[in-house]
């Protein structure tokens, strides 16, 4: 199978291994300036964010190597300079991932600048296995880090600099990681079942609302009763790492590795739905919003009530306290709506025969249009990620 490697696809690989260093240093500057601050308690939470992410995303890296040994044409010139027992001991650093990603770009670099399509093959297919951890860390690290920065802001009424910079890259980390997971779904459509640019707006929009309004309600409720947010998300992963394993997924490769995944599928539902299974996932989508729904009102109620009745050191007028609360159930219903219209007008609806996984596919020589030559090329498909394209798409 063969997938086209565009400047655009260069430009997002560096677009975000700069995103990732930025919001390495911006989150060591931020613990610095908590500690100076004497804010223990929320640098402690900070680091418990960090470390657990970090060595989340540094599991499924080493996981992912397990499972594809070489043939050394699925590394990167990078990756193939490593030794086993330096990989193992690279993750055990928490520099894995700096691996990979030095490995994408180096591949992307050269595929683009000597116009060599096994090289660009190459970077496709590894550039799918950081799209998948960045989703991972993006609901692991960026979005609890969002949710302690906005509630900083909140309770110190005029924040810092250096957190609003925090948050900001934390919002941009989050929106990157979907629009690159999206792009990388879909490229397993057939030419005829490509969609649009406007497919790719309408699935950035519907999620950045969804996601938006679920991490607000997060925020107004955790900064009037920090304490109970985190029995607030014991209660919902145990919940949903139930209905995880309810669902039997088969994404990893190994017995604990699937269990891994599934209490990682708890920890992205908590945020944002998410596909684990393919076929019809309508009831269990419906079921889902539902229940987030009813979630975030509870929470953004909670917060009227805490606001109206014992209100902290900063005080909001009471119209502006309903509108917010209002606002952010309302953004979600609209993010439903936009979903809505996506599944209607912009979604195909395959079968898994129809999605693009074979080892090989003749394509059309792109030189001549009106040629009928044709040259065959094999490129390695990426099994996990044409998984999570059949949960979207079938």
């Amino acid at each position: 199978m063969v997938f086209r490697y565009s400047r655009l696809d260069l430009f997002f690989t560096c677009l975000g291994l700069f995103l990732f260093l930025l919001d390495l240093v911006l989150d060591m500057k931020v613990a610095v300036g908590f500690y100076q601050e004497g804010s223990f308690w929320c640098l402690g939470i900070l680091l418990l964010f960090l470390g657990g992410s970090s060595v989340l995303v540094q599991l499924y890296s080493w996981l992912f190597y397990s499972y594809d040994p070489p043939p050394t044409n699925r590394r990167s010139e990078v990756e193939q300079r490593v030794s086993p027992w330096l990989l193992k001991l690279l993750h055990v650093l928490q520099m894995g991932i700096y691996l990979r990603n030095a490995g994408v770009l180096v591949t992307s670099i050269k595929g683009c600048w000597n116009r060599n399509e096994d090289l660009k093959d190459l970077a496709v297919y590894l550039s799918y296995d950081l799209s998948i951890l960045r989703i991972v860390e993006t609901f692991s690290e960026s979005a609890p880090q969002l949710v302690l920065m906005l509630t900083v802001i909140l309770q110190q009424g005029v924040p810092d600099i250096m957190t609003v910079m925090k948050a900001l890259v934390s919002a941009a980390a989050i929106a990157f990681s979907m629009t690159t997971y999206h792009r990388s779904l879909r490229s397993f459509l057939q030419n005829k079942n490509q969609q649009t640019p406007w497919s790719s707006l309408v699935y950035f929009s519907w999620n950045v609302l969804l996601v938006s309004a679920r991490l607000a309600a997060l925020t107004l409720f955790s900064s009037v009763l920090p304490c109970f947010i985190f029995t607030h998300f014991l209660c919902s992963w145990m919940m949903f790492f139930f209905f995880a394993w309810r669902l039997q997924t088969s994404f990893m490769d190994s017995a604990s590795g699937e269990w891994l995944y599934r209490a990682t599928v708890g920890l992205i539902w908590y945020f944002n739905w998410f596909n684990v299974v393919d076929g019809r996932t309508i009831y269990k989508s419906l079921a889902y919003h539902g229940f987030i729904l009813v979630d975030i009102s509870v929470l953004c109620g909670v917060w009227y009530w805490r606001m109206s009745s014992e209100p902290p050191h900063y005080v909001i007028p009471h119209l502006h306290i309903v509108i917010t609360a209002a606002s952010v159930v309302g953004f979600y219903i609209m993010g439903l709506l936009l979903k809505l219209v996506y599944y209607r007008w912009f979604h195909p609806t395959l079968s898994s025969d129809q999605l693009k996984g074979a080892v090989t596919e003749v394509v059309p020589d792109e030189v001549d249009s009106r040629a009928f030559s044709t040259e065959e090329r094999s490129a390695p498909c990426n099994k996990r990620m044409r998984q999570l394209a059949q949960n979207f798409y079938t």
